[in-house]
């Protein structure tokens, strides 16, 4: 690793003097590139903005706070100092999409005083694909304990682009199906969020880091777009407590010359600090099934009862199942007291310690142990998090008792507010969230969260953190059902977050629910093994709807951690073709989704070792394969491939292609 403090005489940091006066500092990525540029207005409030090969990125933005006590960084400010530096690692992400990442930037760090005498850092990283920014709020005599009342943050547009969104404060979480409207259409919406900019460059708005802090919702003004923190409570007009020294959040923008560009940007993994958890051998990407599907298609229930699927015999069944196809965990929901009565938002107090009688966890352990797979833990709170606070380390140590090497938490509620009144999104939560997952990491537990804050990066500091949900999943196929479309927006919009809990893999398409069948086909199901990343893959249906079925083996084969990835196409809600090649080793794995239209899709396969060949073997629709009227025909066909072969993937309308590409020996 090196850091290297650069001179005055680095390329693309420079000052000088505007006609009005006011001073100019710029920062150039290392290429060049991108740009960043600080300034102050005629009343010393400061701003910024960002370009791209001269392309607007930001036009010129507001900076600052305004905090309690008539404390404000909004105008007035003067530049202390500055100071510039330059940074370029190659690091090793222990699992990931991608398993060499270089962070290659350089910084520029503003020092300003208000009329009062408080000091305000701003930092600004020049990446050659994006742009970031952050606060320090340095220890300092009259700032020790403060409230922020507003970030000032801006990200102005140099044109009214097309974006792509979920509303925020609208009541159901991250859990919305994405809108694509112009941004003087937006009101507030959550991040990440995704913009196809009329000079051709694609954005992504999100932030990075996220501790201590609410979290940032975008408010739209037109073409303005300002930095809208969640605040501590739908009475509590205050967004965040704080103690100096403390840093924000970076503020991002990332930035591709094509809507791929930005699933392979890594810099809202750069901009969070290295694993501080040291040997992370424990966390294992791997393959699991569960006690899930067959509650939300009416065979079973979480409660006691009749149906009550979380029982010895039922588990067992699983567990039999997983062993014999190579799934190394078997989710389990509906296991422990809590579930009997309105349990959403907190209308019963779970116990993460307690199984049902019908469940006898010590003799679960003991037969998944000797079958060479464990139990996945599940801790729904109904969003209680006292409850859950209060019971965290006993059931930690429990977990770990009993060999459950991962858990699946849970916080659902009606609404954006905890049963306690304080917002999902704000301060509170980031706080508890972030307890869950040191107490993970201390029981060396890896978790995979439902209804989270969102992403950030943090799987970089905590490698435990593998997995959250925070978007329409697979259960609302059984629940009114996702557009056909949706799987082609997420890997452009929510998946640009960080690895989703998508649940893929329903085989029984047209299984009888109170709603509707599912908007997929096999092939398709199959690619989202590829294209909706996570290091934790479910196969969410049913055993007996996999058993004897052919497509059942494209599960078997696929892995979930990955050396590369490459995004071979794709246009925002249409359809995305992505390949990745697994860790040590020399197989690939293809996936290719569209929307509702069928469609043509040419690939190059020079991805691959050059001399080489490969057998690739294709799990795809056939002629008659609609997603409506016919989703579960499918076709296997085996193909010699090298690294000059071209093909023509055929989707059908709502379809999709898997491919593995082994290599031949």
């Amino acid at each position: 690793m090196k850091h290297l403090l650069l001179i005055a005489l680095i390329a693309g940091l420079f000052a000088c003097e505007m006609e009005k006066g006011e001073q100019l500092i710029q920062v150039a990525s290392p290429n060049q590139l991108t740009t960043i540029t600080f300034f102050q207005n005629e009343d010393g409030s400061p701003a910024y903005y960002a370009s791209y090969k001269n392309k607007s990125v930001v036009d010129s933005s507001d900076l600052g706070f305004i905090l309690d006590q008539e404390k404000a960084f909004d105008k007035g400010l003067k530049v202390v100092s500055t100071n510039l530096s330059s940074f370029d690692e190659t690091w090793e992400q222990p699992w990931g999409e991608q398993r060499e990442i270089r962070n290659n930037y350089n910084e520029l760090t503003i020092n300003l005083e208000n009329p009062e005498g408080l000091k305000l850092n701003v930092i600004f990283r020049a990446f050659d694909d994006g742009v970031a920014l952050r606060y320090e709020f340095p220890q300092q005599d009259g700032l020790s304990e403060f409230q922020v009342l507003d970030e000032l943050t801006t990200f102005n547009m140099s044109d009214d682009h097309s974006a792509w969104w979920i509303p925020a404060y609208a009541g159901n979480r991250y859990e919305y199906i994405y809108e694509n409207t112009p941004l003087s259409d937006i009101d507030r919406v959550h991040t990440p969020f995704t913009i196809e900019a009329t000079n051709g460059l694609f954005f992504h708005l999100h932030e990075a880091a996220l501790y201590d802090y609410p979290s940032m919702v975008i408010k739209g003004e037109g073409t303005n777009l300002k930095c809208d923190l969640v605040p501590y409570s739908k009475t509590n007009p205050v967004k965040a407590y704080l103690k100096a020294p403390f840093s924000t959040p970076w503020r991002t923008i990332q930035i591709g010359e094509q809507a791929g560009d930005l699933i392979t940007n890594y810099m809202i993994l750069n901009l969070n600090e290295p694993n501080k958890l040291g040997d992370v051998s424990w966390v294992e990407p791997g393959k699991y099934i569960g006690v899930w599907w067959e509650m939300f298609v009416n065979i079973g229930t979480w409660h006691q009862g009749p149906k009550h699927a979380a029982n010895t015999e039922n588990v067992k069944k699983y567990i039999d199942f997983a062993s014999e196809n190579g799934f190394r965990g078997i989710l389990v929901e509906g296991w422990n007291y809590g579930w009997d009565g309105n349990w959403m938002g907190g209308g019963t107090k779970f116990d993460f310690t307690k199984p049902y009688p019908d469940y006898d966890i010590e003799e679960l352990s003991r037969y998944a142990a000797d079958k060479g797979v464990y139990i996945i833990g599940h801790h729904e709170t109904g969003a209680d998090t006292e409850n859950y606070d209060e019971q965290l380390e006993d059931a930690y140590a429990f977990l770990n008792k009993y060999g459950m090497k991962t858990v699946k938490t849970g916080y659902v509620e009606n609404g954006d507010t905890l049963p306690n009144g304080l917002y999902h999104h704000g301060q509170y939560f980031v706080n508890h969230f972030q307890r869950v997952i040191e107490m993970g990491a201390k029981y060396k537990t890896m978790i995979v969260a439902h209804e989270p804050i969102k992403a950030t990066g943090k799987r970089r500091t905590y490698p435990n953190m593998v997995s959250r949900e925070g978007a329409k999943g697979q259960e609302y196929n059984a629940m009114g059902g996702n557009p056909t479309s949706h799987v082609t927006v997420l890997p452009f919009t929510r998946l640009l977050a960080g690895p989703m809990d998508y649940t893929p893999g329903v085989f029984d398409l047209e299984v009888a629910t109170t709603t509707d069948q599912v908007k997929s086909t096999i092939g398709k199901e199959l690619a989202l093994y590829t294209t909706i990343y996570a290091p934790m893959q479910m196969a969410n249906d049913l055993p007996k709807n996999y058993e004897g079925h052919p497509a059942l083996q494209y599960i078997k084969d696929m892995v979930t951690d990955w050396e590369t990835t490459k995004v071979l196409n794709g246009e925002i809600g249409k359809y995305v073709t992505i390949a990745r090649k697994e860790r040590e080793g020399d197989r690939w794995f293809m996936g290719s989704v569209t929307n509702e239209e069928g469609r043509e899709l040419k690939v190059k396969f020079d991805f691959l070792d050059a001399g080489k060949t490969y057998t690739a073997t294709l799990y795809r629709d056939n002629e008659e394969t609609h997603f409506e009227t016919n989703p579960t025909a499918y076709q296997i066909k085996e193909m010699e491939l090298t690294a000059e072969s071209e093909l023509t993937l055929q989707l059908a309308p709502g379809g999709g292609v898997a491919i593995s590409i082994f290599p031949n020996n």
